[in-house]
């Protein structure tokens, strides 16, 4: 005759609750620039985004006209990663004297 093998005793999962918090967005803002071209700041855009050309092209009028634009929004990590990007495409080319990278920063999206 086989023995029985005794059967674990199964305790109740521990009642636990997990919120997942979702991160704030962040925003890439482009700040107004009277040193680099406007066609300069167009080819970033297109470069660092990929967007259409005529998306640029609102993005940096909306900059010049307003003073800054918020041209991408999403995470933190991905916010800095772009402006970044931005920065590294150094100065405009066509501009002899005092050229320097476009404006830009991170913000929090009220």
């Amino acid at each position: 005759m086989a023995t029985a093998t005794p059967t674990p005793e199964v305790l109740p999962a521990e009642e636990t609750e997990t919120r997942t918090r979702r991160q704030p967005p962040y925003a890439v803002i482009l700040h107004n620039d009277d040193t680099n071209t406007m066609e300069f700041v167009v080819t970033v855009l297109r470069k660092v985004f990929g967007y259409t050309v005529e998306k640029c092209v609102k993005l940096m009028l909306e900059a010049h006209e307003k003073g800054k634009a918020a041209v991408w929004i999403g995470a933190l990590e991905v916010a800095e990663l772009k402006a970044d990007q931005i920065r590294s495409c150094g100065a405009d080319p066509l501009v002899k004297k005092g050229g320097h990278p476009l404006g830009v920063s991170v913000e929090p999206v009220a």
